[in-house]
């Protein structure tokens, strides 16, 4: 068997999908994307797939290694999301190939469903306590929210307060059974990420994710020392090397590698092994796509250590298109007792809407991230 081609398709509302083509009619799908860098990933899965045009794609370990090492440069969002699209569309095809789900080929499944959480509110929080009751009638046990706006890097604390508010409007409305976790998304730094830590305490959060960017992660040491809430990171982490400081210097409790940048199945596998051997979770980070998703419930699957997953069904960056729309089998992700079963069927074990993906791929999009200002003129992060 050989590879003979691939197609790459830009769809609403900011994915990149990939379709790799062979000589025996399997074919497999990838999502190779950065959110807001589209276009630029496509060019480099286009570089990329020409180191492995008409090579055997069941040799997937070999291909990752020469996407990986043949390249002087290597590493970072760009050539890892791209590599990432490749590798699960390698898995896809194995899986078809030998008529079983990705999770068999990887020493088979360690649970047969895993808890997913619901993001509710969007970059600029509010009326978070009815979203959140609403997602806890829905049956999630768990949700996500964005915790600030932009903060400075020493700010008020009018701002700590309406932090304060969003989250106990959202733990009364849904009580103590379900599961808060509060992303930072990195817009806090230091400063204000000690004090948030220490103010959220009283409201129990499942974890409070990227305190601060992950090129301040030394920070994470201050941080973890001033709460019991476990800390998440790893969103903009991007392979095994990224992480191997971060486990090796013990503040961070959970990690959240996603599976479209950081290196694809191989990689994130073999993170979330290291992650096992310090004791620290896994929850893969995941608002994208249905390719992305079904590539995570196969890692979860044959992961000790992962204890929940994002999703991104109604997040509030699915606009145009939301997560089931390019599936043909819908039921393939329902969630019961907030939780999702891992798909049964050979491959991702999902079926992809070529024809819709292909319409949709004509209006195609052009996603970028808001970019904010402080009230004095300065960038703040988003």
């Amino acid at each position: 068997m050989k590879i003979t081609g691939y197609e790459l398709f830009q769809v609403p509302p900011r994915w990149l999908f990939l379709k790799i083509e062979t000589d025996n009619g399997i074919t497999g799908w990838g999502e190779p994307v950065i959110e807001g860098r589209a276009h630029t990933v496509k060019a480099a899965v286009e570089e990329l797939m020409e180191y492995i045009e008409g090579k055997n794609p069941l040799r997937i370990e070999d291909h990752w290694n020469t996407l990986y090492r043949s390249g002087f440069y290597r590493g970072g969002p760009i050539l890892m999301s791209a590599l990432a699209g490749i590798d699960q569309a390698l898995w896809d095809i194995k899986g078809k190939y030998y008529d079983a789900p990705i999770y068999d080929l990887m020493g088979g499944a360690c649970r047969d469903s895993i808890r997913v959480y619901s993001w509710i509110g969007g970059d600029r929080p509010a009326a978070v306590g009815e979203a959140a009751k609403n997602a806890a009638e829905t049956g999630f046990t768990a949700i996500k929210m964005n915790g600030t706006e932009e903060m400075q890097y020493i700010d008020s604390y009018e701002k700590i307060d309406a932090t304060i508010e969003r989250v106990a409007a959202v733990r009364e409305a849904v009580g103590k059974r379900v599961g808060i976790g509060i992303d930072f998304h990195g817009r806090v730094h230091k400063p204000m990420a000690k004090v948030l830590a220490k103010e959220l305490e009283p409201y129990r959060p499942m974890f409070l994710e990227e305190p601060v960017v992950p090129e301040n992660n030394e920070a994470l040491r201050e941080i973890a020392n001033h709460t019991h809430i476990p800390i998440a990171t790893g969103e903009r982490m991007f392979s095994r090397w990224d992480f191997k400081s971060l486990l090796e210097d013990g503040y961070a409790d959970i990690i959240q590698p996603d599976i479209s940048h950081s290196g694809g199945i191989t990689e994130t596998k073999k993170i979330a092994t290291m992650a096992e051997a310090y004791d620290v979770a896994v929850a893969p980070h995941c608002p994208l796509g249905p390719i992305a998703l079904a590539s995570c419930l196969h890692l979860d699957a044959t992961s000790h250590n992962a204890f929940i997953q994002e999703q991104s069904l109604g997040i509030h960056y699915n606009k145009e298109n939301d997560l089931l729309d390019y599936i043909k089998d819908r039921s393939v992700f329902d969630y019961e007792n907030g939780h999702v079963k891992i798909p049964q069927g050979a491959g991702l074990g999902i079926e992809i809407d070529e024809n819709y993906v292909r319409k949709r791929a004509k209006e195609g999009h052009n996603w970028k991230n808001p970019v904010w200002r402080h009230a004095d003129g300065s960038i703040a992060e988003w």
